[in-house]
């Protein structure tokens, strides 16, 4: 070792604020080049003699400073691939209902089964075990929100505008009967106006009426 290296490992082996792995390791060697023996190293520093003659073939090889560094490791395979997460995230595009289910939109509980269920039929034996949470994450990076809509709009009665004319000429016609109400009013006679949405009962001016499509009942 040169004597930059044994200043350097000497200055690791007595710090307090390195990684513990890299002060044992300065010190494996430095007391290595004292005295070539692993078992009086290892009994020396209180590492096993294999540590320490791992430590020392690392410093022979590819030379001291490198060798108090730990080694890079290859990352983890990942477990979910590309391609499922993108059939996931095109299925969180879909509707709910056009896969079988009643509900309008998913949830992703709801996704998450359907993946174990359906996914490895697809080529994905990866998704067999696919939990809500990577659900979560998976659609999160996407930014993809499968359970909020911002807005829905889809025509499906071909007689829509007839009706939505026929239910504005209802709301224009209730304007005319509230001005002629207050009219009425100063005049003692009372006009109750009733109309219905989700064919409830109503109670007004004290008497019960039932509530019949688009009724428009006078007193």
């Amino acid at each position: 070792m040169t004597d930059e290296e044994i200043d350097r490992l000497t200055v690791l082996s007595r710090s307090r604020t390195e990684a513990a792995s890299r002060v044992s390791r300065a010190q494996m060697l430095l007391a290595y080049r004292e005295n070539p023996s692993f078992c009086a190293v290892g009994q020396r520093i209180g590492a096993h003699h294999q540590t320490v003659q791992r430590c020392v073939e690392r410093a022979l090889a590819y030379g001291p400073l490198a060798a108090i560094e730990d080694r890079p490791r290859p990352g983890k395979e990942p477990i979910i691939t590309p391609e499922a997460k993108a059939w996931l995230v095109s299925l969180a595009c879909d509707k709910a209902k056009e896969h079988g289910y009643p509900h309008e939109l998913w949830t992703t509980r709801l996704l998450a089964r359907h993946a174990r269920e359906h996914g490895p039929a697809s080529g994905h034996k990866c998704l067999a075990k696919l939990v809500q949470g990577t659900v979560c994450k998976i659609l999160g990076q996407e930014e993809i929100k499968p359970h909020k809509v911002r807005y829905y709009l889809e025509r499906r009665d071909a007689e829509f505008e007839q009706k939505m004319a026929e239910v504005l000429c209802v709301y224009r016609e209730v304007q005319v009967l509230k001005k002629a109400a207050a009219k009425s009013r100063k005049a003692g006679k009372r006009v109750a106006i009733v109309s219905y949405d989700e064919k409830s009962w109503s109670r007004l001016s004290g008497q019960t009426f039932r509530v019949d499509k688009w009724s428009l009942c006078r007193d």
